[in-house]
């Protein structure tokens, strides 16, 4: 039982040392505003989610973000991104842990990550428009942006923003999975 326990904090501080790494490794999507980067720092969260449980996911989303915030700073000086990071990474792994851990296959985690794809991308939507861009605006002591401007940029940018991520991430991490299938079953197995 200890020795589960160590194992299982161990692999997470190494999937959240790897998620910190993978967010400083982002990079814009053509076509959308350049302040939308995208990364693969989801990817070791997901591992974490599936292998031992949705808190695990959650645990590496919040040490990737501290560590972030607390080595790059941000732009606000708030850490209004790392929130928004870290509730769409969530948003995004938790489905995806659910449908796997339930059935098993990879059709339940293909359906999983679809699912979190489509949550991430509504939910965050939604949070932009009345709690994220506002934060930002107040933050940087910019004017307040109109209705119409900041449903625009949602529509335009976010949106298929979290829609493209989501898709991008999907694929990697059904790719990887289709490599670590019997690695991951073995952990499960002892988690």
């Amino acid at each position: 039982m200890k020795q589960r326990n160590v194992t299982q904090m161990v692999s997470i501080a190494m999937l959240s040392s790897i998620s910190y790494l993978l967010i400083m490794l982002d990079f814009p999507f053509p076509g959308l505003p350049p302040f939308l980067r995208i990364d693969f720092s989801e990817v070791p969260a997901l591992i974490a989610a599936v292998v031992f449980g949705p808190g695990a996911g959650i645990i590496v989303e919040a040490i990737k973000n501290v560590l972030h915030y607390g080595i790059q700073g941000s732009l606000t000086g708030v850490p209004v991104g790392e929130i928004a990071n870290f509730i769409a990474g969530c948003l995004f792994i938790l489905p995806a842990s659910y449908f796997f851990r339930k059935y098993r296959t990879v059709k339940g985690l293909t359906a999983g990550l679809i699912t979190g794809t489509t949550m991430m991308t509504l939910i965050m939507s939604i949070l932009n428009y009345f709690i994220i861009l506002p934060a930002y605006t107040w933050f940087l002591n910019m004017p307040a942006m109109s209705a119409d401007a900041t449903r625009q940029l949602i529509v335009t940018g976010i949106l298929p923003f979290n829609v493209i991520k989501g898709i991008i991430i999907t694929i990697v991490f059904v790719l990887l999975f289709s490599r670590l299938k019997v690695w991951i079953g073995a952990k499960m197995n002892n988690a």
